[in-house]
């Protein structure tokens, strides 16, 4: 009955010795797939972060440009205004330069 307990016993040893050297091959199969996971999504992350950056610039391109176009229409609208009313414009100059004037001699 002894030598049978330790013809077990060895045998579990060996079973066991088995099994965890599976165990460790399948932790580092697995620590693998984890890794090549996590740089799959990193690059899909950085795609989708540098598709964004690029239609922030090409909405603040298109913003700037509106922007652009309606300044330089103001602009134009103004100075045609001007050319239509040159007295006007005159006494309104005068006005805003004589308020100016009247702000910083308080000063």
């Amino acid at each position: 009955m002894a030598q049978t307990t330790k013809n077990n016993v060895a045998e579990l040893n060996t079973d066991v010795s088995k099994q965890m050297a599976v165990l460790r091959e399948d932790i580092a199969n697995l620590s693998a797939t984890v890794a090549e996971y996590g740089q799959a999504q990193g690059a899909i992350m950085k795609s989708a972060a540098t598709q964004k950056a690029d239609q922030a610039v090409e909405t603040g391109a298109a913003a700037a440009e509106a922007l652009k176009v309606k300044a330089n229409k103001t602009y134009t609208d103004a100075e045609d205004a001007v050319r239509a009313n040159p007295g006007t414009a005159i006494g309104i100059a005068a006005g805003v330069g004589f308020l100016v004037g009247m702000m910083s001699a308080r000063r």
